[in-house]
């Protein structure tokens, strides 16, 4: 035991627990929380947060007391739930239980504690929760409610995220059992028949098929307030309120077992903006000190649990340590709100954090840099390292490492229509039309081989074909010609973003452009994740109030509503009326970018801005797809009028080419000429040029569906896929991690390529999915390709 644990920091609690738990038994309360496991992640998610400090506030005492389930809490702060403390220390959970009485903080009571509910009640100074997993036999579950309820206790919190124990137990391989020598103290001997044995299999008794009703079940069985611990999104937050529930716990203790899952910390203000303070919302994942606190308060938490800390003050000095890393924690957390100007608990807000990079751990300021002979990459614009940066790097690697391979993977026009005296005939029907339009020779020298205009010289053509072929009825003035659609999305974020706390909204899965576009730019891209009938409008709705309770203002959103890159869905005509009534009514715009819908089979869905009524929709457009790649020609529709101090009105397209022509001057003339004498030839509109391509689209999109039926019958190597009815791709669902590595196994081994799904998702997911395109390879490749596909699939499940 410590003479004075107080003396010891957080850190040094930490080194010895380690030290005095031994490997193995660390090994197990650790749980493996390496870099890419839940709890890694959970820590992980703080570091993105930065503490605003504020001058002056006049705080010097802060008031930490909150109000939970009626209860004043010392702090806004209770200890988690953790299994087998008797590993930690012999006293276990009745030194934990005592620890946290001395700091007045709340103990939530592990199921599995090895502790009796009475002898804990009896020791207990502060309020007494029980955790409760829910056994099959629901007699087992009743009981266990009925003693913690006699003894005192205060509230249920059932646990919905970890029936497994999630990571924790990811070293127990013998039918889930129990450590040696660990028995928890409060289920019943084997003798009473029905009940599970304490020295194994208790986790095979959980219930893992539990749904709503359960709510119901409890609150028929015991008097006392439910909480609910494992809810990771808003619709299930505000689904428990309605449930009845008294409070909810952000958690995520399961999330190894799926990749990709976020972390408890961004999940926390989609669940708070949901529940909209109807009940409380308390965090559970990652809080390691008291600084994380004051991070989950100003996302929309009411409180936090605090685990691991917990545990290695128990192992170190037993009761005097856990009350130590609770004093230590709680002090922190004062010290945090005394320097950002936080008087209390319930004034931390959004705008006491920012995101933004780690901060700095090179040299002092005025330090010398060691000599170097490039360089060094920490001194680059940070979002270089970002990973979308290297996505496509890396799959045009792939692809000619192994040039043999057939590639389902680039979304490039297929190229048995080019013709290079198509060019030749372009160029000299736009001349032809110049000189009826009765240009001299030096103004259509000048027109073909100067700069020219920044916003284009073909904008008329343009408004034209769109009014021909979109119903988009606009002036030229309205259009910025620009170099690709890529640089139409690049200029339309950097006039419409100019705070901080502007954020764009991206339908997700999305095309990596937009997401790469604005981490260039500094902006803050918030994924939602799109349903089977792509953005839904609830969703956007829902996701503008939560970007708002955090303190931001969402100044746009990016949506592909047609065949969308990667997926395939094309959203219906009455979910884009309702995107526009939401847009319109919140004030956001809409960035609408549609290149697949011209070289796709049957009726289209009119276009968002051909719908848009209030000026809501910027419409982002290219010929690459429809016309010619190589010319790198797109542009943006920007009728939006921009007023200034004294009233005046231009066009937002004007300020867009105020940006180009600081950017790339203008698009190249040359290329504009060739799309024009395409227009042309296509009695002014594009859908024309297209019928034919169209057609070869959606057989190639048959062909790949037929091959995938052959290939994968029903029942047979567990996959799935969409079916789109138009564009360049589909969704193919894989039972295995599809992740760079498997492309580099299926490109060599297989001669197969295709894109994995997780590219197109900016915070994460989708790594059990393959993107793969129609667009580029005959009937035969396509064969060859999805029979090759399917030998892949096949050894990965070996």
């Amino acid at each position: 035991m410590l003479d004075e644990p107080r003396a010891l920091s957080l850190d040094e609690y930490a080194r010895l627990a380690r030290e005095r738990l031994g490997p193995s038994i660390w090994s197990f309360v650790e749980g493996g929380a390496g870099e890419e496991d839940t709890f890694g992640e959970n820590t992980a998610a703080f570091r993105q947060y930065r503490l605003r400090p504020r001058v002056l506030a006049g705080v010097a005492e802060p008031e930490l007391r909150t109000k939970i389930l009626d209860r004043t809490w010392n702090a806004p702060l209770a200890v988690a739930p953790m299994a087998f403390q008797t590993l930690a220390h012999p006293a276990g959970e009745l030194a934990t239980v005592r620890g946290a009485g001395l700091a007045g903080v709340p103990v939530i009571v592990n199921t599995l504690s090895g502790c009796r509910f009475e002898d804990l009640a009896e020791a207990a100074r502060s309020p007494l929760w029980l955790q409760l997993y829910c056994f099959r036999d629901r007699a087992v579950t009743r009981r266990l409610i009925a003693r913690a309820e006699d003894a005192g206790f205060e509230a249920i919190v059932l646990t919905v995220d970890a029936p497994w124990l999630g990571r924790r137990l990811q070293n127990l391989r013998e039918g889930l059992r129990l450590p040696p020598g660990v028995q928890p103290a409060n289920l019943e001997p084997p003798s009473s028949g029905s009940e599970p044995s304490p020295g194994g299999g208790v986790l095979a008794e959980f219930d893992p098929s539990l749904d709503w009703r359960i709510i119901d079940w409890l609150r028929s069985v015991t008097r006392l307030p439910i909480l609910l611990k494992g809810v990771m999104t808003g619709a299930d937050g505000a689904r428990a309120v309605e449930a009845g529930v008294s409070g909810v716990i952000v958690s995520n203790h399961n999330g190894g077992r799926l990749d990709g899952m976020r972390s408890a910390l961004d999940a926390l203000p989609e669940v708070a903006a949901a529940v909209a303070g109807r009940c409380p919302v308390l965090l559970d994942g990652g809080v390691r000190k008291g600084t994380d606190i004051l991070v989950s308060l100003a996302l929309g938490a009411d409180a936090v649990l605090l685990g691991r800390p917990v545990l290695n003050g128990l192992a170190v000095a037993g009761e005097p340590g856990v009350a130590a890393v609770l004093d230590l924690t709680t002090d922190e957390l004062a010290d945090a709100m005394v320097l950002t100007g936080t008087p209390s608990v319930a004034d931390a807000d959004a705008d006491l954090i920012r995101t933004g990079p780690p901060a700095p751990t090179g040299p002092p300021r005025g330090a010398s840099h060691p000599p170097t002979t490039g360089l060094r990459r920490e001194d680059l614009f940070a979002a270089l390292t970002d990973p979308v940066m290297d996505t496509m790097n890396f799959l045009n690697e792939v692809t000619a490492r192994y040039p043999d391979a057939i590639s389902l993977a680039p979304g490039r026009p297929y190229d048995g229509f080019f013709d290079v005296e198509h060019i030749v005939d372009h160029l000299r029907r736009y001349i032809d039309h110049l000189a009826q339009e009765g240009f001299a020779q030096p103004r259509i020298r000048d027109a073909l081989f100067q700069y020219g205009p920044s916003a284009g010289m073909i904008r008329g053509f343009i408004a034209d074909a769109l009014r021909r072929d979109e119903g988009i009825d606009v002036a030229p003035e309205a259009i910025v010609v620009t170099v690709g659609c890529q640089e139409a999305m690049f200029l339309t974020l950097r006039a419409l973003f100019a705070s901080p706390t502007d954020v764009l909204l991206v339908s997700t899965p999305s095309y990596v452009g937009i997401t790469g576009a604005a981490r260039l730019l500094g902006i803050e891209a918030i994924p939602i994740e799109e349903g089977p009938e792509g953005l839904s409008p609830l969703d956007l709705e829902s996701a503008i109030a939560f970007q708002a309770a955090r303190g931001r203002r969402v100044r746009a959103v990016y949506v592909i509503p047609d065949h969308c890159n990667p997926t395939g869905v094309t959203i219906p005509v009455e979910a884009r009326r309702h995107l526009l009534d939401v847009a319109a009514r919140e004030g956001v715009l809409l960035l609408e970018d549609s290149p697949y819908r011209l070289v796709s089979p049957g009726p289209r869905v009119p276009t968002l801005k051909s719908l848009d009524r209030h000026r809501t929709v910027i419409h982002l457009g290219s010929f690459s797809k429809t016309v010619l790649p190589g010319a790198r020609v797109g542009f943006a529709v920007a009728d939006q009028q921009v007023v200034d101090a004294d009233g005046r009105t231009t066009p937002l397209a004007d300020e867009l080419a105020k940006i180009k022509s600081m950017v790339t001057v203008n698009t190249p003339a040359l290329s504009q000429a060739v799309i024009a004498g395409a227009l042309l030839a296509g009695t002014g509109g594009v859908a024309e040029l297209n019928r034919d391509t169209s057609d070869h689209y959606d057989h190639a999109m048959r062909t790949t569906l037929r091959e995938l039926e052959r290939q994968f019958p029903p029942g047979r190597l567990d996959v799935t896929w969409n079916a789109p009815a138009g564009g360049f791709f589909l969704t193919f669902n894989v039972p295995f991690r599809a992740d760079n590595a498997a492309l580099t196994r299926s490109a060599e081994r297989f001669g197969v390529i295709w894109t994995p799904m997780s590219y197109f998702y900016p915070d994460g997911g989708g790594e059990r999915a393959l993107r793969l395109s129609i667009s580029y390879l005959s009937d035969e490749e396509i064969t060859e390709g999805v029979a090759r596909l399917a030998r892949f699939v096949a050894s990965e499940g070996n």
